[in-house]
């Protein structure tokens, strides 16, 4: 008979031979909000590369200044961080000249070259 790789286990659900491990530790929730706010997405737009991260309002913890419409994004409000990727002095100095956006003032104002 061929051998099996399946791993053996008591009538307790946990394996034989061990104290526990990883059979019986409970599987840690995934907060899908926090994963999802830390990934920065590429837009192509004619005045060069921009990444884009989403700062939500659970993160958003300080005073900023938008500079679509020059007014406060206030601590907990949802908006966006955004920095040029293709800088003419490379990644790090865009990353270091990045800005707080409000989401409405960031997407309207790709409108203003059409």
């Amino acid at each position: 008979m061929p051998r099996s790789n399946r791993p053996r286990r008591n009538a307790s659900g946990t394996r034989s031979g061990s104290n526990g491990g990883k059979w019986t530790e409970p599987v840690p929730e995934l907060d899908l909000e926090r994963a999802r706010s830390g990934i920065a997405r590429r837009e192509s737009a004619p005045d060069g590369d921009w990444m884009v991260r989403t700062m939500t309002a659970k993160k958003a913890e300080k005073e900023y200044i938008c500079p679509g419409c020059s007014t406060a994004i206030l601590p907990g409000i949802a908006h966006l961080v955004v920095w040029s990727d293709s800088h003419l002095f490379g990644q790090a100095a865009g990353l270091a000249e990045r800005r707080h956006w409000h989401t409405n003032c960031w997407t309207s104002r790709t409108y203003r070259y059409r």
